[in-house]
């Protein structure tokens, strides 16, 4: 047992020490905080789609960083993980993306603020947290989405387009990889010819009106590479 003394020197040696500890974590918390939060790229954009992201309390449904609702997902790495063009889409109309799925608001985002929240989202991206949000331990394609289909020797697919990659994949699968909201394109060349892939993707509600299937921003050279990939796959 410690006497009067002993115990007075257990209890401001061990204050001093906690203390000392708290003072430079504090120090060393603070000497860190503009590298990992990010703090040099925060550009005018970032900090207007900061406004956009409160005014419209999105965190109402999503989380940042871990902190937020849970009824929507996560959005800390969704630039990393959909790409600045997809989301881009996205935005124009949620429903449109995902038909029968998504509850998200249509707010009618102009060019400017579409621009603005992505700035946003990919700034909060690239924020040093650790780690967050955590790697699935099993990759999400491999529940998601079904095994390959075994290709025949005669197909030979063209690699993918830098576009569709960015948004066919999200709604498409090939080769048993990408969305199941449309249908697997792994055959798509054999069923349908490169003039009606083209007027599809220019228009696809003048092809099958009422279809799910949104209009793409594409520029004609990039809706040619996607029909010349497209109809490679056999």
């Amino acid at each position: 047992m410690l006497s009067k003394s002993q115990a007075r020197a257990f209890f401001l040696g061990g204050t001093f020490l906690f203390s000392a500890i708290f003072v430079f974590l504090t120090v060393d918390t603070l000497r860190q905080n503009d590298s990992r939060t990010n703090a040099q790229n925060m550009t005018a954009d970032v900090l207007k789609g900061k406004e956009i992201w409160e005014k419209n309390n999105c965190m109402g449904c999503h989380t940042l960083l871990g902190e937020g609702a849970y009824y929507a997902p996560d959005l800390t790495k969704v630039v990393e993980r959909r790409g600045a063009t997809w989301i881009d889409v996205f935005l124009d109309d949620p429903q449109a993306m995902f038909p029968g799925e998504r509850k998200m608001v249509k707010y009618n985002f102009t060019k400017e603020e579409k621009t603005q929240v992505i700035a946003f989202l990919d700034w909060v991206g690239k924020i040093d947290a650790n780690g967050w949000p955590p790697k699935p331990n099993i990759p999400i394609d491999s529940i998601a989405t079904p095994p390959a289909p075994k290709a025949s020797s005669s197909a030979v697919a063209l690699p993918q387009p830098e576009k569709f990659s960015q948004l066919c994949v999200a709604c498409h699968a090939v080769g048993g990889k990408g969305g199941n909201v449309g249908p697997a394109l792994d055959h798509v060349g054999t069923k349908f010819d490169a003039d009606y892939l083209n007027r599809w993707l220019s228009d696809p509600q003048a092809i099958k009106p009422g279809t799910n299937m949104p209009k793409l921003p594409l520029t004609d050279p990039e809706r040619k590479d996607i029909v010349t990939y497209l109809s490679s796959l056999k």
